[in-house]
């Protein structure tokens, strides 16, 4: 079959407006107020997208950590701390942020071991001798529920502070000679002050005096016959509580030193070894003082020193210190750097050598010995406008049920 060149194009059927002008091609842009706001748009379905993409996220960690809290591998005391809610973080919180620096205690290679005496009470090293401490975990929550129920009953009006001082035994005596075989077996004092120091509520400040101790344990902080603290050792708590509350301590330097010699204390009679003889130092201020003193018998008395300066030699020598233990003591100060505000310290006989630096920064301070004292506190505070409260007690007093007793009996 012969096809034709026709055939194979069919010109007869062909669109022959090829040649025919074409219609002109749209050219048209959208204005640029439009473009913006079709970047706007854009730019807002981005965000609204990602928060939904975020906010997933989150309810899916929440979810997962919720699952793990209540899955069977969390252990009983992981799942309580769940539970309890903030005031659980809150104590491991205040937990991580006291801290106590170890005492590098100085030894002495050429004295003889030491020795349990008294029944267990004492240790006996270097002729000194070191109450032992055997204060527990409950012991230590009952002495901050104590301070914690004062500041409830003071009010938020009174500013409530609490320090609690080593003894001897954690500042003086040697690493060596603790919990060893022979050695003395007692409980760390750091420890437990931290434990108290942790249950107290966050309306009661307290005042670490233990690293100031521990700064300077080498030094005459303590007495070696006795159970009390030398002024030099409340002098540096005393610093650790202006340095708390920012206020100016006063230097030693600027006061006259006096000194007694032959103190022996109330170890001597209990230990069947021989001990140091130790000297009893104090520093008088530059300025006026009135002490109005209510002995434990009702009569009172006014004195212009601080210092029993008749006490001689012998075991009451540490009676210097504010005429001895007497329930309350109202100390006027003419200090010209004391602020116009009082502060009642609350304290057993390591707060006598402690009170007279305090007149340097209040006018008035009221010096109370809970062990004698019958009056109301709250009441006390109240009538004589008293505006902060400081409760400083050995850590043998803090961990004594008796002791903490008579303490509870003046908060109502």
């Amino acid at each position: 079959m012969t096809v034709s060149y026709n055939d194979l194009y069919d010109f007869d059927n062909f669109k022959d407006d090829i040649n025919k002008p074409r219609k002109p091609r749209n050219n048209y842009r959208p204005s640029p107020r439009r473009r913006r706001n079709r970047r706007r748009l854009r730019n807002r379905v981005i965000i609204v997208t990602a928060f939904l993409v975020i906010f997933a996220l989150i309810i899916v960690f929440i979810s997962s950590v919720f699952s793990c809290i209540c899955s069977p591998g969390v252990s009983s005391s992981q799942l309580d701390t769940a539970t309890k809610g903030d005031k659980e973080v809150k104590k491991v919180s205040k937990a991580d942020s006291i801290s106590f620096r170890e005492p590098n205690i100085a030894t002495n290679d050429e004295a003889e071991p030491g020795v349990i005496d008294a029944d267990g009470e004492l240790y006996i090293w270097n002729q000194t001798a070191f109450e032992l401490f055997y204060g527990s975990e409950s012991r230590a929550k009952s002495y901050a529920k104590t301070i914690n129920n004062a500041k409830k009953s003071l009010g938020d009006k009174i500013k409530v502070y609490t320090m609690v001082f080593p003894n001897h035994t954690e500042m003086g005596l040697p690493a060596e000679y603790k919990n060893t075989e022979n050695g003395a077996k007692t409980v760390s004092q750091a420890d437990y002050i931290k434990k108290i120091y942790v249950n107290l509520d966050d309306s009661v400040s307290y005042i670490n005096a233990y690293n100031e101790l521990s700064e300077h344990c080498n030094e005459y902080i303590y007495f070696d016959s006795d159970h009390h603290w030398t002024a030099l050792g409340a002098y540096y708590a005393y610093k650790s509580f202006a340095d708390v509350t920012k206020q100016k301590a006063v230097k030693l330097s600027s006061l006259e030193e006096k000194a007694i010699e032959g103190f022996t204390g109330s170890f001597s009679t209990m230990s069947q070894y021989t001990l140091n003889t130790d000297t009893v130092k104090y520093w008088t201020f530059p300025y006026s003082i009135v002490d109005e003193v209510t002995t434990e018998n009702g009569e009172t008395e006014s004195n212009p020193t601080l210092y029993y300066e008749n006490v001689g030699p012998g075991t009451e020598t540490y009676g210097v210190f504010l005429f001895g233990d007497n329930p309350l003591e109202v100390i006027t100060s003419s200090c010209p750097k004391a602020q116009n505000k009082s502060i009642a310290i609350i304290h057993e006989s390591y707060g006598n050598a402690l009170v007279p630096y305090f007149t340097y920064n209040y006018k008035k301070v009221y010096s109370i010995d809970f062990r004698t004292w019958q009056g109301d506190l709250k009441s006390f505070c109240e009538e004589n406008k008293i505006d902060e409260v400081l409760f400083a007690n050995g850590v043998m007093s803090s961990a004594t049920a008796f002791q903490v007793k008579a303490m509870q009996n003046i908060i109502q």
